[in-house]
């Protein structure tokens, strides 16, 4: 049987709404308007056309060994993102590091990325 949602109060101060998820309709898009197209956050066509398929031939198979997955055996499902990691792209171009090149990555299955997210980048879904 399938985990019915509860209704909280949306996890931005002072924001009486309630929501299913952690921020309501309103404050989600605001967010998504912060933070930028993909584009505008410096994902440009040689992520399309050489980071990301680089990883995902590099790594086909989910290399994520959080704890999840128990005694950081590796997560095995099927990548489908490319993941900047050690270093995050931002970082990656401050040190003027190739963010571009394939060995900066790792790939991840869907939920590794998003727990991964969640855990690592500042204001993160769980912070």
């Amino acid at each position: 049987m399938p985990k019915s949602q509860t209704w909280r109060v949306c996890s931005v101060p002072r924001c009486p709404e309630y929501t299913q998820h952690g921020k309501c309709d309103d404050h989600r898009r605001e967010a998504e308007k912060q933070r930028g197209t993909a584009r505008q956050r410096g994902y440009g066509r040689q992520h399309e056309r050489r980071f990301r398929p680089g990883v995902l031939a590099k790594d086909p198979a989910c290399v994520c060994t959080s704890e999840g997955h128990g005694h950081g055996a590796p997560c095995g499902q099927p990548s489908v993102h490319a993941d900047h990691w050690p270093l995050d792209r931002r970082q990656l171009v401050e040190q003027g590091k190739d963010a571009d090149d394939p060995a900066n990555g790792r790939g991840l299955c869907g939920p590794c990325h998003s727990s991964e997210t969640a855990r690592e980048q500042p204001g993160g879904w769980n912070r």
